[in-house]
């Protein structure tokens, strides 16, 4: 009889893909199967992300929760960012957890599951070149980490302190894995990493040259692969021949995300983000020379230290110049073991802005993306998309999917069409939502 698993996953997409591998690992090695009610799990594993600070305080309630109603013998561990940075503190402050697993230590899950009261957090360890265990439900959309770490020192940021540095997982084995998922039907690949294009530049081993653009190519090439989608490049390495591979392969898709933090450039440097808000601008304007669809996202700090309202006034000024099509918007969090908080422990003239004048500059940067969004998506009206259908709402009759320009977009047809790619005429707007029409 097998044991069970249930595992909750917290944050971002890279900690979808440790749990995926965690999920195969225990399946293959140690005969688990998943189960999505806590109660009957022999294994409870919370995924953790540390980014911002609401989550990592929610840690210690989610485990009292699971304490609470899991059955006799059933053990409790702790993965991801917040354990790598919390490490044996979390067994000091509950005894109800049984190990931490650090988010650089995933390919160690099957040996410390056997282990009692123990916390491997060490972001020093190198597991680029492992291999994990294939996932046999290989999706529609599939994911591969191209990279581990992270090798920027961005002021607000603990995620090289609970990812280490950054080391390029070896292209073979990615082409492989890529492979391997297209001939098991995935359509669509999402590549992985802190700073995807900047692949190539560290591997732990020897290994051949190879940079993001040519690896974009490679992947390309792979028969029967429809898409590939990347997250997240970091502006300061989007060159023009990076630039024109995703212009001129049709394979990619023509949307990006390009994390932006500020529109000013004095609280950029203050961020060490290594670019202007005019080396931005001038990316934005060289790709939608070549790709005029493109659909771009962003990711926004209001409240930085010093931040003044000129300077969110440039962040506005971006938006406006932009139109970004998605954008994920915080409030400034301070994170341990950052260099901003360092200044704020130890300089008089660094200071948090105010918490009521932080939210109302997020409220103003929200309130503006969306009449930018609803502007935008009426003009969609009459346009034909090719969308990837990935679920059927058997409700209301109606297919689910993207185009390749991440726009989400609903369709009221059979659920045959699961997994194929279409072309629809938007014929309606709902909000966000896009309503449309299959062309026969």
């Amino acid at each position: 009889m097998s044991k069970k698993l249930y595992i909750e996953t917290l944050g971002c997409a890279m900690n979808e893909r440790d749990s995926a591998h965690i999920i195969a690992e225990l399946e293959e090695k140690e005969h688990y199967s998943l189960t999505q009610n806590p109660k009957e799990a022999d294994l409870i594993l919370i995924n953790t992300c540390s980014v911002r600070e609401k989550p990592e305080k929610k840690l210690f309630s989610e485990i009292g929760q699971y304490a609470k109603i899991k059955k006799e013998n059933a053990k409790i561990g702790v993965c991801g960012c917040t354990a790598s940075h919390l490490g044996d503190l979390i067994l000091k402050k509950t005894k109800s957890v049984d190990f931490v697993l650090g988010a650089r230590n995933v390919s160690k899950i099957t040996q410390i599951i056997h282990e009692k009261r123990v916390a491997w957090v060490d972001i020093d360890y190198d597991e680029s070149a492992y291999v994990f265990s294939p996932n046999p439900h290989s999706p529609l959309k599939g994911m591969i980490n191209i990279s581990i770490g992270c090798d920027k020192k961005c002021t607000y940021c603990i995620v090289p302190h609970t990812r280490g540095n950054e080391i390029s997982i070896p292209a073979d084995l990615i082409l492989e894995e890529a492979r391997r998922m297209v001939e098991n039907g995935t359509k669509e690949i999402l590549l992985l990493g802190q700073n995807v294009n900047n692949y190539g530049k560290y591997f732990s081993h020897s290994h051949r040259a190879i940079n993001f653009t040519q690896l974009l190519n490679e992947i390309s090439q792979i028969n029967g692969l429809e898409r590939i989608r990347f997250t997240s490049p970091h502006p300061l390495h989007m060159d023009d021949d990076f630039i024109i591979e995703v212009a001129q392969n049709p394979k990619i898709c023509k949307a990006i995300h390009m994390p932006l933090q500020s529109g000013s450039s004095a609280i950029l440097q203050k961020m060490r983000r290594g670019y202007s808000k005019e080396w931005f601008l001038n990316r934005v304007e060289k790709m939608r020379s070549l790709i005029p669809n493109l659909s771009i996202g962003t990711d926004i700090i209001v409240g930085f230290p010093t931040e003044s309202e000129e300077d969110f006034l440039d962040t506005l000024d971006v938006l406006e110049k932009v139109r970004f099509d998605t954008l994920y918007s915080f409030i400034y969090s301070t994170r341990p073991h950052t260099q901003a908080q360092k200044w704020l422990e130890v300089d008089r003239s660094v200071e948090l802005v105010e918490e009521q004048i932080a939210k109302e500059r997020l409220l103003r940067l929200k309130d503006r993306h969306k009449e930018i969004l609803t502007e935008d998506n009426l003009k969609q009206i009459g346009r034909v998309h090719k969308i990837l259908f990935e679920s059927f709402d058997a409700t209301h009759s109606l297919l689910e999917g993207r185009s390749d320009t991440n726009k989400l977009v609903r369709v009221k047809a059979e659920s045959g069409l699961v997994g194929e790619i279409c072309e629809v005429r938007i014929s309606q707007v709902k909000g966000a939502q896009l309503l449309g029409e299959l062309i026969s």
